[in-house]
């Protein structure tokens, strides 16, 4: 082994991966470095060059910068570069510059890849922990399975003008127990044994009796994304026990009782269940403090974020509803069609556990004074409920039970071409928070013609569309002026990064930027950002790229709160970077480089719009 071979050994030992090495793999890649001198202010890449080997700082240091020139990021000893561009598509990202004289390491492409293959720690750190395997997680319960891992998709289906008779038999002979009714490849009803039972020899009709007069019409669905816990959702709520699984009205398969029982279910089912069922206020406090166990329970089988925050979410949807039909047993039947809207994190199906509350009635336009003063009550109900749940009133007083938020829906139409039409600070804040409302219950198509219509108005609004984008960008990162990562100096949370506020919020921002832009209706931040990258919105590097600095950024977010309540303490979203292990903390440190170029991005298009 060579002196300057030795030297690069000794160095590695002290750099994550390579650290992990056993010795004679570590000797055997110190080798496969190559060694260069650079003085200060020698570009060493430029942005979209052609690249085949990845770059170590060994000392001195590095600057990255975008097309722009604007400083990404500065890189010190034991930092990488050009790693994610190599993977991606052999082409660089940024400018690379010498800050100062350097020493650089240069490893082959070819040995970064086999070191990737063959060592799982090389694979979990340049994958930066957001790679598909690290997103599967332990889904082992019915919640967080997939409905395609459970649904029966060789099924017998029926049309409309078939026989009482003849659809008896078919489910005796297969020994079913359900029947969907299907008109070409679209499911227009379905038919079960009560029905049979129940609706034909019950009532003496004919066994010639056509499906279509005792099936229930439209009944309830579930999408192929749906999880396990919506099927148990629905069941429970619904009192059903056949849900056909259907994307764009096309019948793909089916889910019952019969299938459930095969799984045992998770305790988030077990809440939602319970929510469903409480008969009080005081009930519901029993279930969602509950919460902050099943966060630690659910992060402890290594789900992946989004579905950590979706199953808690649930219990929150849950509560809601069960307060709407306790307060419709207080107050009696809706006298018009509405529906109640969450916003905020419930809206975006984000929840991290119990927080404040944000939500909204709209109302149909038939709505007279004195209905109008049964929402009032009704708003004030839910609301207070929701409260002695632990979900807080909202400090900024967004809630149902302010009249402002419990409106027709011609004055929803109002607010939003309002926001639109003069978008001032206060509806800039306003159209960024009922932008990611989301149906909880009622008449959901309220909902829908307002969002398609605002979404039309809004996307064509260029001075609008400007405004949001500079109000989307105005949380940054944490990183210093050098690229490190900025904590905060003072007071409780000295030497801790505000992970939600400074990391989360700001890719919420951009992926609301986006649906805007894109008129993509989902709530939820990761579907948007998929979607976007789906209908060309951002570049597919880009979204690939966000979406995984997302995915890391939540997952330590909800890792961090998880070690809290096992401690016994409240969780928050301070997070201390000396907690981290030097690959979380690296990693951390390019997933918000990341967010803060694709800021720059988009900072640019609102520059051209305005």
């Amino acid at each position: 082994m060579t002196q300057d071979t030795q030297q690069v050994r000794e160095f590695l030992q002290t750099v994550p991966p390579f650290n992990s090495l056993p010795l004679d793999e570590l000797a055997r890649v110190a080798g496969s470095f190559s060694r260069r001198d650079v003085p200060k202010g020698t570009v060493i890449h430029a942005e979209g060059e052609p690249i085949a080997s990845v770059w170590l700082v060994q000392s001195g240091s590095v600057e990255r910068t975008d097309a722009n020139g604007a400083l990404v990021s500065l890189l010190n000893p034991r930092d990488f570069f050009g790693v994610r561009g190599f993977l991606r598509d052999g082409r660089v990202m940024t400018t690379a510059t010498a800050a100062s004289d350097a020493v650089l390491l240069c490893l082959p492409g070819r040995e970064l890849h086999r070191l990737i293959d063959a060592h799982s720690a090389f694979d979990r750190f340049f994958s930066r922990g957001g790679g598909s395997s690290a997103r599967v997680g332990r889904q082992t319960d019915l919640a967080t399975l997939k409905v395609t891992d459970l649904m029966v998709s060789k099924l017998l289906s029926a049309a409309p003008q078939t026989s009482a008779q003849d659809a008896a038999r078919l489910m005796r002979e297969n020994r079913i127990s359900s029947l969907p009714v299907v008109e070409g490849e679209k499911l227009v009803g379905i038919v079960t044994t009560r029905d049979l039972s129940g609706r034909v020899l019950a009532e003496g009709r004919s066994a010639d009796t056509p499906l279509a007069d005792i099936m229930t019409p439209d009944p309830l669905t579930l999408s192929p994304q749906s999880l396990g816990s919506d099927i148990l959702n629905m069941m429970l709520e619904n009192r059903v026990g056949h849900l056909p699984v259907v994307r764009d009205g096309k019948l793909l398969g089916m889910i019952t009782q019969t299938d459930v029982t095969r799984y045992q279910a998770t305790s988030s089912a077990h809440l939602v269940r319970d929510a469903a069922m409480a008969g009080s206020f005081t009930d519901l406090a029993e279930v969602t403090e509950r919460i902050p166990q099943l966060l630690a329970h659910l992060v402890g089988a290594h789900n992946a974020h989004d579905v950590v925050t979706r199953l808690i979410t649930d219990i929150a949807d849950a509560a809601t509803r069960r307060l709407l039909k306790l307060a419709e047993e207080k107050f009696g039947p809706a006298p018009v069609p509405f529906v109640w809207a969450a916003c905020g994190s419930q809206g975006r199906q984000e929840q991290t556990g119990l927080s404040d509350q944000d939500n909204c009635i709209i109302i149909d336009d038939s709505a007279s004074p004195d209905d109008m003063a049964y929402f009032t009550e009704l708003a004030r109900f839910v609301c207070d409920g929701l409260n002695a749940a632990g979900y807080y009133y909202c400090p900024g007083d967004m809630m149902a039970s302010n009249p402002r938020w419990c409106q027709p829906l011609k004055v929803w139409r109002r607010y939003f071409q309002g926001w639109i039409n003069t978008p001032s600070p206060e509806a800039q804040m306003l159209a960024s928070v009922m932008f990611d409302l989301r149906p909880i219950g009622g008449k959901a198509s309220l909902f829908e013609t307002l969002q398609e219509e605002t979404l039309e108005s809004a996307s064509k609004n260029s001075i609008f569309v400007a405004h949001m984008i500079s109000n989307s960008i105005k949380h940054t990162p944490p990183l210093g002026l050098f690229g490190g990562l900025a904590t905060i100096r003072s007071r409780e949370h000295k030497n801790h990064v505000d992970v939600k506020l400074s990391g989360v919020v700001p890719v919420i921002d951009l992926a609301r930027v986006y649906a805007l832009r894109g008129r993509i209706p989902a709530a939820n931040t990761r579907a948007r950002l998929l979607a976007a990258e789906e209908q060309g919105v951002v570049s597919a590097s880009g979204a690939r790229d966000l979406i995984e600095a997302f995915d890391l950024i939540a997952d330590l977010r909800l890792k961090n709160q998880a070690n809290q309540v096992r401690m016994g303490r409240k969780p928050d979203n301070f997070l201390a970077p000396a907690d981290l292990s030097d690959f979380e903390r690296s990693h951390l440190r390019d997933a918000f480089v990341v967010v803060r170029t694709m800021q720059n991005a988009v900072g640019r298009i609102a520059g051209t719009l305005g």
